[in-house]
């Protein structure tokens, strides 16, 4: 599946940069990578090239506030599709359009984007959104250190210092329901939930951006993208991807977890000569099946109950030797009885080289209580 990636604002395009930085060797799932923002200096951060970043609009911020930055974003919609032209849009399967919520400068220029990318391709367009942490918004909740302005949340935090956001809440609940109907399926990251006992903002970002796109890279990297390595038993392609996250806004969540795996013996022990281990079956088995559970129950993009989910879709990967088919069939068992739904899918990716397995789960149609407690403190807020 051949992916084309679109940050928007300061949080969508340091997303956009660990995206591409997260590709596999070997395994290219990436047509284009793309950073557009109204501040030259976020965009000079990047480590994409010229010709792939683009500063529109005329200033570096929307002080005015959300509905300005909507304007905005409509006056400049087709001006960023020409912009994408300088790549290869038309190879790509699919759209993923990366923004931070709660600022104004992506969730003002997001929706409009994406009603263009539909209006003109025929392809999927999912939107990777962060959602603002509490004390973004919430003077309660801690003097908020490091925290950027515009759209740069903990995914996407300035060198710089800036105030709290009070309308952050309300502003990701506003771009969210703007959204609903035009992009095909939005994959939320909470930044609350991934922040560590006393972490600041501005010190999760990187740490965020390598965890999201990890799991990015784990679904959309499928191995039917190589023609020289070896063959998945089950490809997943870009059909299958919509078929279960819909084209109908669903909100989407990802789970991932690893397990690192010996696969090489040395002889005598001595680090000398070495060999591709055999590996026994019940050792493929112990390690498909804990990395399958953990990316099912554990920490979720967007927290929620598995069980509220619609559809789901597992992909584990890892070195050749080490994917047991038997296994893997149960692991789509496991995601089918935890989700009460028959609307799974599952495939494999081989990575001949790699010393992890992995599993990367999509929960599509999920119902999660961390949007209800953004809409209430947007209530509150106004």
């Amino acid at each position: 599946m051949q992916l084309e990636v679109i940050g928007v604002g300061g949080a969508g395009c340091r997303i956009a940069d660990a995206i591409r930085a997260a590709e596999p060797a070997g395994h290219s799932f990436l047509t284009d990578v793309f950073a557009f923002d109204t501040d030259d200096a976020a965009l000079n951060r990047t480590v994409l090239p010229e010709s792939h970043r683009y500063r529109y609009g005329a200033g570096s911020a929307f002080d005015s506030g959300l509905e300005a930055a909507i304007e905005t974003g409509q006056e400049h919609a087709e001006e960023l599709l020409e912009v994408l032209e300088r790549g290869s849009p038309a190879e790509a399967d699919a759209f993923l359009v990366a923004v931070g919520l709660g600022g104004t400068t992506g969730g003002g220029t997001v929706p409009a984007l994406v009603a263009a990318l539909q209006r003109l391709y025929d392809e999927s367009v999912y939107v990777l959104a962060t959602l603002p942490a509490d004390r973004e918004f919430d003077a309660d909740a801690g003097e908020p250190s490091g925290l950027g302005g515009g759209s740069r949340t903990a995914s996407a935090t300035s060198e710089e210092n800036t105030p709290p956001r009070p309308n952050a809440a309300t502003n990701a609940i506003e771009t969210l329901e703007r959204l609903e109907g035009l992009a095909s399926a939005i994959v939320p990251f909470d930044n609350e939930a991934w922040l560590r006992p006393g972490e600041e903002l501005a010190d999760a970002r990187d740490r965020s951006n390598r965890e999201l796109a990890t799991r990015v890279a784990a679904v959309f990297a499928d191995s039917g993208s190589e023609s020289d390595g070896p063959v998945a038993q089950t490809v997943i392609d870009a059909s299958d991807v919509e078929r279960i996250v819909g084209n109908e806004s669903a909100i989407v969540t990802l789970g991932y977890a690893e397990q690192t795996v010996e696969t090489k013996r040395s002889k005598f022990g001595l680090g000398l000569l070495p060999t591709e281990r055999e590996v026994e079956t019940r050792e493929a088995v112990s390690a498909v099946e804990t990395v399958v559970r953990k990316g099912i129950r554990g920490k979720l993009t967007l927290e929620c109950e598995p069980e509220t989910a619609e559809r789901g879709l597992l992909i584990v990967g890892g070195p050749t030797a080490w994917l047991n088919r038997q296994a893997i069939a149960e692991g789509r068992r496991t995601l089918e009885s935890a989700i009460g739904g028959s609307g799974i899918l599952g495939g494999d990716a081989p990575r001949p080289d790699g010393e992890t397995v992995f599993a990367g789960v999509v929960l599509a149609g999920v119902v999660s209580a961390r949007l209800e407690e953004l809409r209430a403190a947007g209530d509150r807020a106004e």
